[in-house]
């Protein structure tokens, strides 16, 4: 018996965006025959599912959760059904599964069980944030969420910024979106006036906000961020 494949399914990255405007036709073509997912928030993903396919019946539907919480003995089970022969779909809760997302340990177990991985085209908050930022796309570094400790954030800036400058390579961090506006306000505390920064806000949704200015430039001019996805850039050139 040949075994399923594990196709890795991107989502829009916010609820106002329309799949339609932000994914390829092949991934509602892939929903239509994978009835088995692994998920991060059962509620949001059987939403989009049918979304972006109204025809798929989801009392069929096997949804297993993969969040903080999930044990990694669980994992295993997760990808039985591809053993089995059946294909399943990993789906992050925003953008596309495995990149700043639980899902990167259910590809390394597909793997090391010799499951074939496919992964479908999608938004990427990181690469679109990159692409508009005017900054460095041919050496960048996505760092996650910085320390919560004051002292702690102010070197981990400040190391970043002296990073972007002796290696040329733009410094891309995320926050707590409802810690946004804080984190905005050690940024510019921290960064020497000349620092270029590029705040992406809501990226694809109707809200889009994306502009790249100097740290002196930005203490003029704060947008508001509560609340908002948000991706932050740093670049001393």
């Amino acid at each position: 018996m040949a075994a399923g494949k594990l196709y890795l399914l991107p989502v829009p990255l916010g609820p106002d965006a329309d799949p339609k405007d932000v994914l390829p036709e092949s991934v509602a073509r892939s929903i239509e025959f994978i009835d088995h997912y692994i998920v991060e928030n059962e509620k949001t993903a059987r939403r989009f599912i049918k979304a972006i396919l109204p025809t798929k019946k989801q009392p069929e539907l096997i949804l297993s959760v993969l969040n903080k919480h999930t044990e990694p003995q669980e994992h295993f089970e997760f990808i039985k059904p591809c053993l089995e022969g059946k294909n399943v779909g990993l789906m992050s809760e925003a953008g596309c599964p495995g990149v700043a997302d639980p899902g990167a340990a259910i590809v390394k177990l597909a793997h090391s069980n010799n499951i074939q991985v496919v992964p479908l085209t999608g938004p990427s908050s990181i690469l679109l944030a990159m692409m508009a930022s005017g900054m460095n796309g041919q050496s960048f570094a996505f760092n996650g969420y910085l320390p919560i400790d004051k002292a702690e954030k102010k070197n981990a800036l400040k190391n970043y910024e002296k990073l972007s400058q002796d290696k040329n390579q733009s410094q891309l961090f995320i926050e707590t979106p409802y810690r946004n506006n804080k984190l905005l306000d050690d940024i510019l505390a921290t960064l020497q006036p000349a620092t270029h920064l590029c705040i992406a806000a809501d990226i694809t949704l109707p809200t889009e906000y994306i502009k790249t200015k100097t740290a002196a430039q930005w203490k003029k001019e704060k947008p508001d961020l509560h609340n908002r996805p948000c991706i932050f850039i740093i670049h001393k050139f």
